[in-house]
């Protein structure tokens, strides 16, 4: 029998995705919208977007606080990305 292979739509978020999309909304979000989100607490959902958000995906999440002083992180979507010219030394 083959195998059923599910089709995008059908597929379940994960808790990456889930987070992805709540920093990518343009005020971002709380650690606990987060939290509430993916089930996980606060110190883990900092080390996500430290290590697989900034380093692995290489994505600019963004700090500050609201008018209230609660602290809201965001991805910046607009990401600039440069383009490094190479030198030559004339000799």
């Amino acid at each position: 029998m083959p195998k059923i292979k599910a089709s995008a739509k059908s597929r379940q978020l994960t808790k990456q995705d889930r987070i992805i999309t709540l920093l990518k909304r343009p005020k971002g979000a709380t650690l606990a919208e987060l939290g509430k989100a993916s089930d996980w607490q606060e110190h883990s959902i900092r080390g996500f977007m430290s290590g697989t958000l900034k380093k692995r995906l290489q994505l600019n999440v963004t700090s500050d606080k609201d008018a209230k002083g609660v602290r809201r992180y965001r991805i910046e979507t607009e990401q600039v990305v440069g383009s490094v010219a190479s030198v030559k030394d004339v000799g």
